[in-house]
């Protein structure tokens, strides 16, 4: 049977609006479903086309829609929003959802597998619980600092050196505060203990992911970016070039051009920011790898031959840039990294 039946999906908690379309450009049904009759209506339904945005438990749903016979459209959220017109309702989105999807130029949104599910939430564990021991460290160096306390910069100086102080009975540290500051070490202390947990079970992953294995092979992709590149982009298949690829992550320059004029600016910062953040990072890493060794391959000589005539953060990220696009080389290909010697 031809799939001609489109089903706008607004999901939520408890309540889904749906909208019917079978002519395009026109909603022949619309209904409202509690969460125990929203499978049964699917179920029910004649293959057809679901979209829905990539939300919350869209992944789920798209898993589940997909074992039913249906095809499943996943659109972004934010490319879906300019076609809500007037409030927004539960059966605008809907209806938005529908209009987006007519749309050829909005990229679909591959769905996740639950392997890839795992990484991720492994991954936004990780993240909490680094920005929790941040936070927590952070705190108690202020906190002593108005009390004239000074401690290093450093998460390795600041449990010790705070438990010296609120230890000795000699220091200034006020009373109320020695058994607070104690509480806020146990905390950092568990946090460190969590993140090295989720680094583990990273670990773990990755060696039953072969292509994390490959992306390691990449100067400045190692264990937190080869399973964050595996979790969250899902698959290259789509990107046709890795320009694209390295545009998706917002690692090419913006553009504001018209007419005969073409005007580039820096980096457009779209995308995921944790996977940029990640690359970043790993470009910062092979630089300074690269200055202090006696001889390098050619991605390291002209990583730092650019350090020297142009802007350390300019060359960061024009690195960063290109190591998505032999990100997007070594996924697509399915080969390991091959460094190349420099030319004479």
């Amino acid at each position: 049977m031809e799939k001609t039946t489109v089903v706008g999906v607004d999901l939520a908690k408890t309540v889904f609006e749906i909208a019917v379309s079978e002519t395009p450009g026109q909603v022949s049904r619309k209904q409202r479903l509690p969460r125990s009759k929203f499978i049964s209506f699917f179920t029910e339904l004649p293959p057809a086309i679901v979209v829905m945005e990539a939300c919350g438990s869209a992944h789920f749903w798209g898993r589940t829609f997909e074992a039913l016979g249906h095809t499943v459209v996943l659109l972004p959220p934010h490319l879906v929003k300019p076609y809500i017109t007037r409030n927004k309702t539960d059966r605008a989105d809907a209806k938005g959802i529908l209009e987006a999807y007519r749309n050829d130029q909005i990229h679909r949104v591959p769905i996740k597998t639950m392997a890839q599910q795992t990484l991720g939430a492994v991954h936004r564990l990780r993240s909490r619980w680094i920005k929790a021991r941040t936070a927590q460290v952070n705190t108690a160096r202020g906190l002593l600092r108005e009390f004239g306390f000074n401690i290093p910069m450093g998460i390795e100086h600041v449990v010790p050196q705070v438990r010296l102080l609120i230890e000795d009975a000699d220091t200034k540290v006020p009373d109320p505060l020695r058994e607070l500051l104690a509480a806020v070490c146990n905390q950092i202390e568990l946090s460190g203990q969590q993140i090295a947990l989720a680094e583990r079970q990273l670990e773990v992953l990755a060696e039953q992911t072969p292509l994390v294995e490959r992306l390691r092979t990449i100067p400045g992709i190692g264990l937190i970016s080869g399973t964050a590149l595996s979790a969250f982009v899902g698959g290259v298949d789509r990107f046709p070039t890795g320009r694209h690829f390295a545009c998706y992550l917002g690692l090419t320059p913006s553009e504001r051009s018209s007419g005969t004029k073409r005007r580039l600016g820096s980096i457009s910062k779209l995308g995921d920011i944790y996977l940029r953040t990640l690359l970043i990072h790993g470009a910062r890493s092979v630089i300074c790898h690269a200055k202090g060794a006696k001889s390098n391959d050619r991605l390291r000589s002209w990583a730092v031959q650019l350090v020297g005539r142009t802007r350390y953060n300019k060359a960061v990220a024009a690195l960063a840039n290109k190591l998505a696009r032999i990100v997007w080389a070594v996924w697509r290909n399915g080969r390991t990294y091959e460094s190349l010697q420099p030319a004479a």
